[in-house]
Protein backbone atom coordinates (compact mmCIF):
# COMPACT_ATOMS: atom_id res chain seq x y z
CA UNK A 1 0.00 0.00 0.00
CA UNK A 2 2.81 2.41 0.90
CA UNK A 3 4.56 1.51 -2.36
CA UNK A 4 1.43 2.33 -4.36
CA UNK A 5 1.26 5.70 -2.67
CA UNK A 6 4.92 6.38 -3.46
CA UNK A 7 4.45 5.35 -7.07
CA UNK A 8 1.54 7.76 -7.50
CA UNK A 9 3.58 10.56 -5.91
CA UNK A 10 6.50 9.77 -8.24
CA UNK A 11 4.18 9.88 -11.23
CA UNK A 12 3.00 13.30 -10.10
CA UNK A 13 6.61 14.43 -9.77
CA UNK A 14 7.35 13.25 -13.31
CA UNK A 15 4.42 15.27 -14.61
CA UNK A 16 5.67 18.31 -12.74
CA UNK A 17 9.17 17.84 -14.14
CA UNK A 18 7.74 17.55 -17.67
CA UNK A 19 5.77 20.78 -17.18
CA UNK A 20 8.85 22.54 -15.88
CA UNK A 21 10.91 21.31 -18.83
CA UNK A 22 8.27 22.67 -21.22
CA UNK A 23 8.32 26.05 -19.44
CA UNK A 24 12.12 26.22 -19.60
CA UNK A 25 12.07 25.34 -23.29
CA UNK A 26 9.53 28.10 -23.93
CA UNK A 27 11.67 30.59 -22.00
CA UNK A 28 14.74 29.59 -24.01
CA UNK A 29 12.84 30.24 -27.23
CA UNK A 30 11.90 33.75 -26.15
CA UNK A 31 15.43 34.46 -24.92
CA UNK A 32 16.81 33.61 -28.36
CA UNK A 33 14.85 36.53 -29.82
CA UNK A 34 16.44 39.03 -27.44
CA UNK A 35 19.94 40.35 -28.05
CA UNK A 36 22.59 39.07 -25.71
CA UNK A 37 25.07 41.47 -24.17
CA UNK A 38 28.62 40.14 -24.15
CA UNK A 39 31.26 41.91 -22.12
CA UNK A 40 31.20 45.18 -20.29
CA UNK A 41 32.30 47.57 -23.02
CA UNK A 42 28.80 48.84 -23.77
CA UNK A 43 28.22 49.53 -20.10
CA UNK A 44 31.47 51.44 -19.82
CA UNK A 45 30.64 53.51 -22.89
CA UNK A 46 27.21 54.28 -21.51
CA UNK A 47 28.71 55.29 -18.17
CA UNK A 48 31.16 57.57 -19.95
CA UNK A 49 28.35 59.12 -22.00
CA UNK A 50 26.22 59.67 -18.88
CA UNK A 51 29.10 61.26 -17.00
CA UNK A 52 29.75 63.54 -19.97
CA UNK A 53 26.08 64.53 -19.98
CA UNK A 54 26.24 65.28 -16.24
CA UNK A 55 29.25 67.54 -16.72
CA UNK A 56 27.50 69.35 -19.55
CA UNK A 57 24.36 69.78 -17.45
CA UNK A 58 26.30 71.17 -14.52
CA UNK A 59 28.05 73.71 -16.73
CA UNK A 60 24.75 74.69 -18.38
CA UNK A 61 23.08 75.27 -15.02
CA UNK A 62 26.03 77.38 -13.87
CA UNK A 63 25.69 79.67 -16.89
CA UNK A 64 21.91 80.02 -16.70
CA UNK A 65 20.69 82.94 -14.64
CA UNK A 66 18.43 82.85 -11.62
CA UNK A 67 15.28 83.99 -13.44
CA UNK A 68 15.91 81.58 -16.32
CA UNK A 69 16.04 78.69 -13.85
CA UNK A 70 12.77 79.83 -12.25
CA UNK A 71 11.14 80.09 -15.69
CA UNK A 72 12.42 76.60 -16.58
CA UNK A 73 11.01 75.26 -13.31
CA UNK A 74 7.55 76.63 -14.09
CA UNK A 75 7.68 75.29 -17.66
CA UNK A 76 8.50 71.83 -16.29
CA UNK A 77 5.71 72.08 -13.70
CA UNK A 78 3.18 72.93 -16.42
CA UNK A 79 4.49 70.08 -18.59
CA UNK A 80 4.05 67.62 -15.71
CA UNK A 81 0.57 68.92 -14.89
CA UNK A 82 -0.47 68.29 -18.50
CA UNK A 83 0.45 64.61 -18.02
CA UNK A 84 -1.88 64.27 -15.02
CA UNK A 85 -5.15 62.43 -15.55
CA UNK A 86 -7.58 64.78 -13.84
CA UNK A 87 -10.77 63.37 -12.28
CA UNK A 88 -14.11 64.22 -13.76
CA UNK A 89 -16.54 66.36 -11.75
CA UNK A 90 -18.51 63.26 -10.72
CA UNK A 91 -15.35 61.45 -9.54
CA UNK A 92 -14.20 64.54 -7.66
CA UNK A 93 -17.54 64.83 -5.84
CA UNK A 94 -17.45 61.11 -5.02
CA UNK A 95 -13.91 61.31 -3.62
CA UNK A 96 -14.80 64.40 -1.62
CA UNK A 97 -17.89 62.72 -0.15
CA UNK A 98 -15.85 59.65 0.82
CA UNK A 99 -13.21 61.77 2.56
CA UNK A 100 -15.77 63.93 4.41
CA UNK A 101 -17.70 60.81 5.52
CA UNK A 102 -14.52 59.10 6.72
CA UNK A 103 -13.43 62.19 8.67
CA UNK A 104 -16.89 62.49 10.26
CA UNK A 105 -16.86 58.83 11.32
CA UNK A 106 -13.35 59.13 12.78
CA UNK A 107 -14.33 62.37 14.56
CA UNK A 108 -17.32 60.61 16.09
CA UNK A 109 -15.20 57.67 17.26
CA UNK A 110 -12.48 59.86 18.77
CA UNK A 111 -15.05 62.20 20.37
CA UNK A 112 -16.92 59.24 21.87
CA UNK A 113 -13.73 57.72 23.26
CA UNK A 114 -12.68 61.10 24.68
CA UNK A 115 -16.04 61.50 26.39
CA UNK A 116 -15.94 57.93 27.76
CA UNK A 117 -12.40 58.29 29.10
CA UNK A 118 -13.24 61.67 30.68
CA UNK A 119 -16.24 60.14 32.46
CA UNK A 120 -14.09 57.16 33.49
CA UNK A 121 -11.38 59.38 34.98
CA UNK A 122 -13.96 61.40 36.91
CA UNK A 123 -15.55 58.17 38.18
CA UNK A 124 -12.16 56.72 39.30
CA UNK A 125 -10.78 59.87 40.92
CA UNK A 126 -14.09 61.34 42.06
CA UNK A 127 -15.84 64.53 41.08
CA UNK A 128 -14.35 67.41 43.11
CA UNK A 129 -17.36 69.72 42.63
Amino acid sequence: MAEDKRRSEDAGDDRLNDDLADDVAADDATDADEPVSRGGTATRERARAESADERKTRKDSDRVGFFARIARFFREVVAELRKVIWPTRKELLTYTAVVVTFVAVMLTIVGGLDFAFAKGVLWVFGNPS
